[in-house]
């Protein structure tokens, strides 16, 4: 659970960080980029629908591990912006690929006995990159980082002397 936490604080921190340059990036944009640092994580679905029940459903091959692959989070990235209206497409595409990239660079620091890490860029090469080793998903010591990193974000954007929180929304 860790692990999703700071998935989350990450995309927060980071789309955050992007609203002190961009005006239009609103507290509800904000959300966006958290949503995106899930998308890999969908693979976990696994774990209420199997991926047979789904391709019985579908009648086409399916796996709930693709979501955790580059190609599989791009092809969600792509239906989440399908999702919105037309006019704000652009940028929901850029803040859902925002959290869903941050995610996948953290994933590929975590340690792994073999020394490297997932095909994350599948489908355009099945390559395991190597991994640094730096922690393990259930470590907790990653949340509290990401933690402290955006309660600081948060104080000096809605807090601090120089807040700029005030803004006004839906632009």
């Amino acid at each position: 659970m860790a692990d999703l936490l700071t998935h989350v604080l990450v995309g927060y921190s980071l789309a955050t960080l992007l609203s002190f340059r961009y005006e239009w990036l609103s507290p509800r944009y904000v959300t966006v980029a958290m949503a995106g640092s899930l998308i890999p994580d969908m693979n976990r679905a696994e774990l209420f629908v199997s991926g047979r029940a789904v391709e019985a459903a579908l009648g086409v091959p399916f796996s709930w591990g693709a979501f955790h692959t580059m190609g599989g989070s791009l092809l969600a990235v792509a239906v989440g912006a399908l999702l919105v209206r037309p006019g704000i497409r652009v940028r929901v595409a850029a803040l859902l690929f925002l959290g869903m990239a941050s995610h996948h660079a953290l994933d590929l620091l975590l340690i792994n006995p073999s020394g490297h890490s997932y095909a994350a860029f599948w489908p355009i090469t099945g390559y395991n990159p190597p991994t640094p080793n730096l922690y393990l998903s259930s470590d907790r010591w990653p949340a509290a980082v990401s933690g402290a990193l955006a309660a600081g974000i948060w104080y000096v954007r809605y807090r601090s002397p120089f807040a700029t929180g005030s803004r006004t929304e839906g632009r």
